[in-house]
């Protein structure tokens, strides 16, 4: 893991204690779902869902990927979508760079897709897309919704196996503001934590 991404983890870990008793209960409920798969050595698939797939679904994916491998946690594969896709967000992808991420873009246009590395060797692919686009899970996946919008407009995701809502604010708020970079790093910073917390509890 680069450096700069495990002296994150180290220290946000620090912080569990933040995480209201009524939070914790709900990623406990993610932390049990993986720890029943990896006791039936069966693949950890989790999606993360968000209405445009641009900013905390992609936060979701990239984070819960890093947590795992900081308590070395295999077998997990990590993924996003939204109800429409749109592009992974500029100002999302600042974030993750200041913490210690290093982004590939692989293609161009309108919707490129990045590869974002948290070691040497492994890697998450991340570009918008609608949750059930072909690079996604079908089966045998947990669904976690990032935002409230996806969960009251996703009502339905095939082939889920438990869909649960961690909603977050949406940093889109402050684009442009003097603020934005502060909030985008704040919600990173939120979404990193309870991933962390999440993996934490797996055994």
């Amino acid at each position: 893991m680069f450096p700069l991404i495990h002296q994150r983890c180290s220290k946000l870990i620090k912080n569990f204690s933040e995480i209201p008793a009524e939070r914790k209960t709900i990623l406990e409920k993610i932390a049990t779902y993986i720890t029943s798969k990896k006791q039936n050595n069966e693949p950890v698939q989790l999606a993360y869902i968000c209405t445009h797939n641009s900013r905390r679904s992609h936060l979701g994916q990239i984070w819960a990927a890093a947590a795992a491998a900081y308590y070395n946690i295999s077998n997990v594969q990590t993924y996003s979508g939204g109800t429409e896709a749109t592009a992974f967000n500029s100002n999302a992808i600042k974030a993750i760079t200041a913490a210690g991420f290093e982004v590939r873009k692989t293609t161009e246009g309108a919707n490129p897709v990045y590869h974002v590395y948290f070691d040497e060797e492994n890697y998450v692919t991340c570009f918008s897309k609608v949750y059930n686009h072909e690079s996604n899970p079908k089966e045998n996946f947990a669904a976690i919704m990032t935002c409230s919008d996806a969960e009251e407009n996703c009502p339905f995701i095939p082939g889920c196996e438990l869909r649960i809502a961690t909603t977050y604010n949406d940093p889109k708020a402050y684009d442009g503001s003097l603020l934005q970079d502060e909030k985008y790093k704040e919600r990173s910073n939120q979404i990193a934590l309870e991933c962390l917390y999440v993996f934490s509890k797996v055994h």
